[in-house]
């Protein structure tokens, strides 16, 4: 896996379903059910001015930036922003620090590509045009939910898993790894997904 190019991958994706948002819908209920599409864009926002500082300042600041006007304009801005920083360190990668604690830039730019692609497609919901996670990123994805998501994130960061509908591709089990995904919240006789 190359988490540059996962990085990306995973914005091209989010990218397209930015596309799709309506100036006058930011008040779309989304999966994500404490937020409205207007504050799931901020949270995305948010990600992207963290990645980005963990790139390119070697640091990843605790402050959430301020909202946007515009939450769509501001996602492409940065996620352009993201993309040059990566270009321009890949060749030497610092460690950043989140905190205290440092963290390494490939792990940061994975675990950074896993969120924008989840919730890119909460963005194609929210928006009524839903665009499934490409099959390639979902399977390189995938392994990373379980390193990333504990079951003590459960209910606080993420929903809780749900079933994913018999012969899932990637898609899907890692959309229902997240408790997201188009089936039904419960599906008879299927258990959720955990993944090793």
């Amino acid at each position: 896996m190359n988490p540059g190019e996962l990085l990306e991958r995973s914005l091209a994706y989010a990218l397209g379903g930015v596309a799709a948002v309506p100036r006058a819908g930011l008040g779309r209920p989304t999966p994500c059910a404490r937020w409205d599409l207007r504050e799931l864009l901020q949270h995305l926002d948010d990600s992207l001015d963290a990645l980005y500082e963990g790139v390119a300042e070697g640091r990843v600041g605790l402050c959430p930036v301020a909202p946007a006007a515009d939450p769509v304009c501001a996602f492409r801005a940065r996620a352009g922003a993201l993309l040059g920083a990566w270009a321009a360190v890949s060749a030497a990668p610092p460690a950043p620090a989140v905190g205290d604690r440092s963290l390494d830039l490939g792990l940061l730019a994975a675990v950074g590509a896993l969120e924008i692609a989840v919730h890119g497609w909460d963005v194609t919901q929210a928006c009524g045009r839903p665009r499934p996670i490409p099959s390639a990123l979902a399977a390189e994805l995938l392994p990373l939910a379980p390193v990333v998501v504990a079951d003590a994130d459960r209910g606080v960061r993420f929903a809780d898993p749900v079933a994913a509908p018999a012969g899932a591709g990637p898609g899907d089990l890692l959309l229902a790894f997240l408790g997201r995904g188009p089936q039904p919240r419960f599906l008879s006789g299927a258990a959720p997904v955990r993944l090793p």
